[in-house]
């Protein structure tokens, strides 16, 4: 990382107000995510991961010779596909060399000599890279509904709102637990790959853990059982449908409630990497 990050003061001293403490942290963690999001956009990923999810929603600009709506909707259902499985991976891999890279260069040693915790560090980079994955979602998802909406006439902007917002907060969990990765992991493929098939696994079979329970024996059944109800269900930030089958939208308690649920996960796997993170030596 070659970017010049601009920290500000330190904390102020024991016995004045906690809010000045408060805002300095979150100022510096903000000064790390503005150089995370504009390292992360420097590279070739995203632009390579956008160029094909672009080429294959143009398919989209064919089917009027089909003239079927089963066959709008089965080309809308991969390009969405192919649009989370390009989120996801930019997610994972820009999330899992962020810490690594900081020890592989030597940059780590000269961010924490400075007015920085390692906390806001960590919290930096989750920021970054959330934001960053984003940003990347809003190109997608815009790129898409404007494809769609100049095919079909119909723009249901509230309908790609939710579901995009939804998918968003969803990366945010999965870049809180690469982080956590990151620190508990020695490489960043090793760390790339567990999560990638993590992330997978709960998106696929989480949904149906409880049911494969309710066939085993205990007490492999009450294992199973607990990884139902510890893992955070991904697969509940899906909405894919919303935008394929023109569903009405999601009821807002709901959705609130969705970004609630979305939020405690990604702000327990922080706190786990930054306890992690605390006790770990740099060298």
């Amino acid at each position: 990382m070659n970017t010049v990050i601009e920290l500000y003061p330190p904390a102020t001293p024991l016995g004045v107000s906690a809010s000045p403490q408060r805002d300095n942290f979150l100022r510096n963690a903000w000064a790390i995510a503005e150089v995370v999001v504009k390292e992360m956009y420097r590279r070739k990923d995203f632009y390579v991961l956008f160029i094909l999810t672009a080429l294959i929603s143009l398919v989209l600009g064919s089917v009027s010779i089909f003239g079927d709506d089963k066959i709008v909707r089965y080309l809308k259902e991969i390009c969405l596909t192919f649009i989370w499985l390009t989120s996801l991976v930019i997610a994972i891999t820009a999330t899992a060399r962020q810490i690594p890279a900081e020890k592989e260069n030597r940059t780590l040693f000269p961010l924490l000599a400075k007015p920085i915790s390692r906390n806001q560090l960590i919290v930096g980079k989750f920021l970054g890279c959330w934001v960053a994955v984003g940003l990347s979602l809003v190109c997608l998802y815009l790129f898409f509904g404007v494809l769609c909406g100049i095919k079909e006439q119909s723009w249901p902007v509230m309908s790609y709102a939710q579901a995009m917002v939804l998918h968003w907060f969803m990366l945010g969990v999965v870049v809180a637990m690469t982080l956590l990765g990151s620190v508990v992991f020695a490489a960043p493929s090793s760390n790339s790959t567990i999560l990638l098939i993590v992330s997978l696994g709960i998106l696929f079979v989480g949904r149906h853990l409880n049911k494969v329970a309710m066939t085993l024996p205990e007490p492999s059944g009450t294992v199973v059982y607990a990884v139902y109800f510890a893992i955070p269900h991904l697969e509940l930030f899906d909405v894919r449908d919303l935008i394929i089958h023109g569903w009405e939208l999601i009821p807002w308690t709901v959705f609130g409630g969705a970004l609630l649920y979305a939020m405690a996960y990604s702000a327990l796997f922080l706190a786990l990497a930054c306890w992690r993170f605390r006790r770990q030596s740099v060298n």
